[in-house]
């Protein structure tokens, strides 16, 4: 009889464990219960993909990364952003520490050998931003005068190699201390993607003190990144951005977290065309 109550209780005990299991992990496309869903973002890019001092987070990557999670069952409070800097992206997805990545994923050949790719969801361009009164209007008007980018970027060595050879280059760690560098006077312009140009520009602090040149010297087609081989999840994320595009939601965030530095955004892309 005692053999039989602890089996009994044992079955119990088991078919709890199998039952809170089967809740866990953020793997399946069902937010009941206490499921979780850990998406990947950046922490450092205002109007991208930035934690608050609260603990929150905000950015058009993040009004995307919500908006998809809900179409994959999700609620905002079963969300986990995990922060996943650009050299760790691959990994983090091959891992399975995120089920998705929206850090401005930049598609390329490169990538797309190791993650598949959902999107595109925004076409962005490299962009030169200047103080509202500066006298710079195009990039060759930079010769002879400072260019800051984050060291290790490639923007503006590529200013420097195709537009004005004269430029001269200073880097910093972050876009942080370029836009700091740009406010003091200690550079003419700093160059990136217009995306997070304007996110930084729109910054409280900043608003009115800054405006893009609209150069649109490189095509960055931004992708979410997702485990390669899980087609179903690219299909689901797909799915979701068409109707986030469809039923304005894409076009108040971009007006929402890129307006007030006067970005000039592309018309939402078309899912699976990439603009060379």
């Amino acid at each position: 009889m005692k053999l039989r109550k602890v089996t009994a209780a044992s079955a119990a005990v088991l078919a709890l464990t199998v039952s809170a299991t089967a809740c866990g992990g953020g793997d399946k496309d069902s937010g009941s219960g206490g499921d979780k869903i850990k998406v990947g973002i950046k922490y450092d890019q205002p109007g991208i993909g930035l934690k608050e001092p609260d603990g929150s987070f905000s950015g058009f990557d993040v009004d995307v990364a919500t908006y998809v999670a809900k179409e994959l069952g999700y609620e905002p409070k079963q969300i986990q952003f995990v922060e996943t800097k650009s050299a760790d992206r691959e990994n983090a997805l091959s891992r399975g520490d995120v089920k998705f990545i929206v850090a401005s994923y930049s598609i390329n050949d490169k990538r797309k050998a190791k993650v598949d790719f959902a999107g595109p969801y925004l076409l962005a361009h490299q962009d030169l931003l200047v103080k509202s009164d500066s006298k710079i209007a195009k990039g060759a008007d930079l010769n002879g005068k400072n260019l800051c980018s984050v060291a290790g970027s490639t923007s503006a060595q590529n200013i420097k190699d195709k537009i004005a050879p004269s430029a001269n280059l200073r880097q910093n760690p972050g876009y942080s201390e370029c836009i700091a560098a740009l406010q003091s006077g200690a550079v003419d312009a700093v160059t990136t993607d217009d995306s997070i140009l304007a996110g930084f520009a729109s910054q409280d602090k900043y608003k009115g003190q800054f405006k893009l040149l609209g150069e649109q010297l490189s095509n960055e087609n931004y992708g979410i990144g997702v485990k390669k081989g899980d087609k179903a999840t690219v299909d689901k994320i797909n799915a979701a951005l068409k109707k986030m595009v469809d039923d304005k939601s894409w076009q108040k965030a971009v007006d929402e977290n890129f307006g007030p530095a006067g970005y000039k955004n592309e018309p939402a892309p078309k899912i699976g065309v990439i603009v060379k």
